[in-house]
């Protein structure tokens, strides 16, 4: 018999389309998966079984089946995004217990292209954190289950490694979808603005944070771009030559890079220089302003989003975190030291059309109640392991996370490759190479 557990979303679909296997077979195949693994994972706040195989039932009905691109597709939805008839947690105590009338634009485009949503996952109280853990559940690493599988959309990313869903839907105000990637071993796009629809709490944290793709491999990555951002991301028909800087340096000052990923970005330059693009070193001009700026936005972001909320049910690093927010909400709303990072990059990206960073500084930190513990101490893990990621949401540039060697303990590395406004997909073409010549495992080798 054969197993669809693992297999890429393209592949199923292609079965689907042939009648090979039944969207119900393929659904139900990998929600008996979640069954058995996901308790020692955690990556689903709830998953949705029996309303999983009806919808699955009705997407093998469709009259239009062989021209759905993710016909018989399972897939997640990080828990801040609305499923119709499903409550919207975002990993809070404080958020109502209400089920949601109507999907996010997201999820109906998903569903329409013939996707089953069989879960919601996991996310840190109102997505603040690099650390998936609250209330409703911790997701941790499938490649180390001692570490956490990063935030926000921690969930999400672990649910795709551990082959409990080829691919999943998550988003990403200061690294969310990039973060867990890298940790996780999977591959994602951070959207450019205006690419994807947002809509994502309440003004997508000053318009920094994007709806985006996890996926095992680049071509499912531009499948679920394509379907979310309702228009095909065409792979170009001759591969371009890039100007390519890469750069070690943190973009906050302090913050160090670990080896692991300070050799995995080199490797990944000298494939990139053997596929024939112009590599060379160069490093942002990142001002020393820079953490001051991505705390105030990152604060103000979760001052906008706990309004309305019981404070009594927050836990203490989201109030705290939420109370410094809005002491920076007028200034971050005036958008002035986001035009002037813009400003600077754009001189950046003049002569370099992409840049190549390590994902991560290093890896993500021990599994345990980050929740509970004190908001300084969260924020000095956070920033000294996920320091790379912030400057391109302030600055609304398309931003991936790629998957590229190991670490010492066999879990993942990853690399981050940045482009201008609208490279999409010159971006997941220079991923495409990088997974070609170098390829990563789909999934952690959990049991199956």
């Amino acid at each position: 018999m054969t197993s669809w557990v693992g297999r890429t979303a393209v592949e199923i679909a292609a079965a689907v389309h042939e009648k090979r296997v039944t969207a119900r077979e393929v659904v139900a195949e990998h929600l008996a998966r979640i069954e058995r693994i996901d308790g020692r994972i955690g990556a689903f706040r709830t998953v949705r079984a029996q309303a999983a195989l009806a919808e699955a039932d009705e997407v093998g009905a469709r009259g239009d089946l062989a021209e759905l691109p993710l016909a018989g597709v399972p897939v997640a939805v990080k828990d801040n995004l609305a499923v119709r008839g499903e409550a919207m947690r975002i990993g809070s105590a404080a958020t109502p217990d209400t089920p949601s009338g109507q999907d996010h634009v997201t999820v109906a485009r998903l569903r329409a292209a013939g996707a089953v949503v069989v879960g919601l996952t996991n996310v840190p109280e109102l997505c603040v954190f690099g650390t998936t853990e609250g209330v409703h559940g911790t997701a941790l690493n499938p490649w180390d289950t001692t570490r956490t599988a990063g935030g926000s959309s921690g969930g999400s990313a672990a649910a795709v490694a551990a082959g409990l869903v080829p691919i999943a839907l998550g988003n990403d105000g200061m690294g969310s979808l990039r973060i867990p990637a890298a940790n996780c071993g999977v591959v994602t796009l951070k959207p450019g603005l205006g690419v994807v629809p947002a809509g994502i709490g309440d003004g997508d944290w000053f318009g920094m944070s994007e709806n985006g793709p996890l996926a095992t491999t680049v071509e499912d990555a531009r499948l679920m771009l394509s379907v979310l951002a309702d228009t095909e991301v065409v792979r170009p028909a001759e591969p371009a030559v890039h100007r390519i800087a890469v750069s070690l340096r943190s973009p906050l000052a302090g913050v160090t890079i670990g080896r692991p990923y300070t050799i995995a970005a080199r490797e990944a330059a000298g494939l990139l220089i053997e596929a024939g693009h112009q590599v060379r070193r160069a490093d942002p001009p990142y001002p020393l302003s820079l953490g001051l700026t991505s705390l105030a936005h990152w604060t103000a972001g979760t001052s906008v989003d706990a309004r309305g909320l019981d404070r009594r049910l927050l836990t203490r690093r989201t109030r705290v975190h939420a109370a410094v927010g809005r002491r920076f909400e007028r200034t971050v709303r005036g958008g002035t030291a986001r035009a002037a990072l813009r400003r600077r990059m754009d001189t950046f990206f003049a002569e370099y059309d992409v840049l190549l960073t390590p994902a991560l500084a290093r890896r993500s930190p021990k599994a345990g109640p980050w929740h509970e513990r004190g908001w300084l101490r969260n924020i000095a893990a956070n920033t000294a392991y996920s320091p790379m990621t912030p400057p391109w949401n302030l600055t609304g540039r398309p931003a991936m996370s790629v998957p590229l060697g190991t670490l010492p303990s066999g879990a993942p590395c990853a690399v981050q490759l940045v482009g201008r406004p609208g490279a999409e997909a010159e971006l997941l073409e220079l991923a495409a190479q990088l997974e070609a010549a170098r390829p990563w495992p789909r999934t952690a080798p959990l049991e199956r």
